[in-house]
C-alpha cells in the first residue's frame, strides 16, 4: 500500500470534501455498519491465529503492553500540563487518550503489511484490547485522584462492554472456537472485503477529521504539535518494546503503530461520564484531526521502516 493507494485515497477524498464543506456525507447506520465489520475482521483473523498460539507465551506481551499503557499517558500528561498550560482535567483527558489506541489506525497497518505480505503476531487484536484500559485509568486519576464520587462500576462497564471490546474480544473468540473450516463460509463477507469496507470507512473518517480543523484554528498550534511528535516519540517505545519481546519485524511494527494511535471512541465516552469538566474538542482535535491523518498518510510507512531498521533489514 502506498500514498497511491485506494484505501489511503478514500481517506484523502473524505478528507478534501469536508475541507470544502461538501455535502457528502456516510448515513450513520452505514458508518455503524463498516465499524462493526471491521472490528469483527481483525477479531475473527486474531482468534483464527490464536488458536495456533501457546497461552503461556502472551504472559510477557500482555503484561509489558499494559505496562506501556501505563506509562505514555503519564509521560504526555506533564508535557501538555506545564509547556501547553492546559487545565488539569484537559491535560489528563488528552493524555489518556494518547495512552489508548485507534482501532481504525490498526485496520489501515494491517491492510498495510497485507499489501507488503508481511505477517505480524496472531495476538495483536488482544493488544487492542489491553491497551484500551491502562491509559483510562491514568486519566481519571490524573484529573481528579483516587475519589469516592468516580462511578466505578458504570466507568467498567462503559470500557469493558463498550462496542469496540465487545466486537473485537467476541470476534477473537468466535474465530478461535471455530477455527478457519467453521470461518469460511462467513469469509468473503469478513475477508475477502475487507479493504473495501475499511475503504469506505475511511472516506467518513476523512470527513470526520476534517470537521476537526477549525477547532485546531482556535487552539493553536501547540495540539497540532503534539499531535506528531507525541505519537512519534510512542512509535519508538512500542517498536523497542517489541524487539525486545522478540517480535516480527511486522509486530514490531504493529506495537509501534498501536502506541502512536490516538483514541477517539472509547477514551471520549469514559472521559465524558468520569471527567465531564474536560473540553473533549481538545482531546478530539488532536487525536482525530492531526494524529490520526498524520498515521495514516505518513506515519505507518515510517513505522514499518523503522521496524526493519530495529531488526537490521535495511529501509
Amino acid at each position: 500500500m502506498t500514498p497511491l493507494d485506494p484505501i489511503v485515497l478514500f481517506f484523502i477524498l473524505g478528507l478534501i470534501a469536508g475541507v470544502l464543506r461538501s455535502e457528502l456525507r456516510l448515513p450513520p447506520a452505514i458508518y455503524e455498519g463498516l465499524t462493526v465489520l471491521l472490528l469483527i475482521s481483525i477479531g475473527l483473523k486474531g482468534g483464527i491465529e490464536l488458536a495456533k498460539q501457546p497461552f503461556a507465551e502472551l504472559v510477557g506481551p500482555v503484561f509489558s503492553v499494559m505496562l506501556m499503557g501505563f506509562l505514555l499517558p503519564l509521560v504526555a500528561y506533564p508535557v501538555l500540563r506545564y509547556l501547553g498550560h492546559f487545565k488539569r482535567p484537559d491535560a489528563a483527558s488528552i493524555a489518556a487518550h494518547y495512552g489508548s489506541v485507534s482501532v481504525g489506525t490498526f485496520a489501515v497497518a494491517v491492510a498495510y503489511l497485507a499489501s507488503h505480505d508481511i505477517s505480524f503476531e496472531s495476538y495483536m487484536p488482544l493488544m487492542v484490547v489491553i491497551l484500551e484500559v491502562p491509559a483510562i485509568l491514568v486519566g481519571i486519576i490524573m484529573a481528579r485522584g483516587i475519589s469516592r464520587e468516580t462511578r466505578w462500576g458504570k466507568l467498567s462497564h462503559e470500557v469493558l462492554l463498550g462496542k469496540g471490546v465487545v466486537l473485537l474480544v467476541g470476534g477473537m473468540l468466535i474465530g478461535w472456537v471455530a477455527g478457519p473450516v467453521g470461518v469460511e463460509p462467513i469469509a468473503p463477507l469478513f475477508f475477502d472485503l475487507f479493504k473495501a469496507i475499511l475503504a469506505l470507512f475511511l472516506l467518513e473518517m476523512g470527513l470526520i477529521a476534517a470537521s476537526q480543523i477549525s477547532s485546531l484554528r482556535r487552539y493553536g498550534l501547540f495540539l497540532v504539535g503534539f499531535g506528531i511528535l507525541f505519537p512519534l516519540f510512542s512509535a519508538v517505545v512500542g517498536g523497542w518494546l517489541g524487539l525486545m519481546l522478540g517480535m516480527s519485524t511486522g509486530g514490531v511494527m504493529m506495537l509501534a503503530t498501536l502506541a502512536a494511535s490516538g483514541s477517539y471512541i472509547a477514551v471520549p465516552a469514559a472521559m465524558r461520564l468520569t471527567v465531564p469538566e474536560a473540553n473533549p474538542t481538545l482531546s478530539i482535535s488532536a487525536s482525530l484531526g492531526v494524529t490520526f491523518p498524520f498515521n495514516i498518510l505518513v506515519g505507518i510507512p515510517l513505522y514499518l521502516q523503522f521496524a526493519k531498521l530495529l531488526h537490521g533489514s535495511g529501509g
